[in-house]
């Protein structure tokens, strides 16, 4: 890259190798469709938030910062995810909906909203959206 940004470089170096080894896997499709390569990607993002954190965790800040940077610049290529308020609509709508009353049908809600909202928001944040509106 012209600009010489060593990070960035190595960030969509690493994306650019998962996406080749994603396309080239066994069993993998000839063509790779937009959703695949965001959760290639996605994935990606959490490795680097999940290194970090241990890089924290065991006194590496040197590491983590490394780590941390990388994945800003790779988050960079994702669209922009929901916030919690916009997630809690999406879900307050699919209960009305789908008619679910009680924690015990979550399931349904989840499968929903994850269609829904696929690279849009995180699984997490709906499960706990789901969980505060069904609790």
């Amino acid at each position: 890259m012209k600009a010489k940004d060593k990070v960035r470089l190595e960030a969509l170096r690493s994306v650019k190798k998962e996406l080749i080894e994603a396309r080239t896997a066994k069993g993998a499709a000839d063509e790779m469709t937009d959703s695949d390569a965001l959760l290639v990607i996605k994935k990606l993002v959490k490795q680097r938030k999940d290194s970090a954190a241990l890089f924290i965790e065991q006194g590496r800040q040197d590491l983590a910062e490394v780590e941390l940077a990388e994945m800003e610049a790779i988050i960079g290529y994702l669209p922009v995810q929901m916030s919690a308020e916009e997630i809690a609509v999406v879900v307050k709508r699919l209960v009305e909906e789908l008619g679910v009353t009680s924690i015990k049908e979550m399931g349904k809600v989840m499968s929903a909203a994850s269609s829904e909202l696929a690279g849009k928001a995180d699984g997490k944040d709906i499960s706990l959206a789901v969980k505060a509106l069904l609790s």
